[in-house]
């Protein structure tokens, strides 16, 4: 997985897909910061899934973006997406590799040194850590401190995912201690200070 240094936000969907959604998505990703973009619905069936899943899909295509879909290794191999994240309870990473072969597999590994080395044993492309601050996107059970991401970050040159919360007032911190990928989520789509091009304009 090729890590480009100016490209370190890792963006996640809004739970529901509304209408000018896509337009939104072509002006975020026009700014050429994101390198994934992540489906993560929760809500909608396995048919609508797909329809949304193959515009957006294309739209990535054309900025050069990874799409990756969160849960679903059924729905990333239909879309044949340029991959899949799993969270602890989804689907194994080896059950998951059989589906979809070489492709992008991330897995979650909340706040635990264990659960990422389980994980970079088990051959994952890269790793998710948080939540490094309260979401708007979802309940917090787990907590991360930037003293683990120093800790992960001495036993794995793979690249890591920081999770939760970030914005424009705090994402700094977590690029200086070496993430190497912003998940974001609520700072675009959940903004009521900024447009979602707005917004992303202040993450610099």
């Amino acid at each position: 997985m090729r890590i480009n240094k100016n490209k370190f936000l890792y963006l996640i969907s809004p739970l529901n897909i509304y209408k000018s959604f896509y337009t939104e998505l072509i002006e975020v990703l026009k700014q050429k910061k994101v390198s994934f973009f992540q489906l993560r619905l929760k809500k909608e069936n396995f048919k609508n899934k797909l329809i949304i899943g193959k515009k957006i899909k294309r739209i990535c295509k054309k900025f050069n973006v990874k799409f990756l879909v969160n849960d679903d290794v059924y729905l990333a191999k239909k879309l044949n997406a340029d991959g899949c994240h799993l969270g602890q309870k989804d689907m194994n990473i080896f059950k998951a590799r059989k589906l979809i072969g070489e492709k992008i597999i991330g897995i979650t590994c909340h706040n635990s040194i264990k659960l990422a080395k389980n994980a970079l044993k088990n051959k994952a492309d890269y790793i998710a850590l948080g939540a490094f601050n309260s979401s708007k996107t979802k309940k917090i059970k787990y907590i991360a401190s930037i003293n683990l991401l120093k800790k992960v970050r001495k036993i794995t040159k793979s690249p890591i995912v920081a999770i939760g919360g970030i914005n424009a007032n705090n994402y700094r911190k977590l690029l200086l201690n070496k993430a190497n990928f912003l998940a974001i989520s609520g700072y675009i789509w959940k903004n009521k200070k900024f447009k979602p091009q707005e917004a992303i304009k202040k993450i610099k």
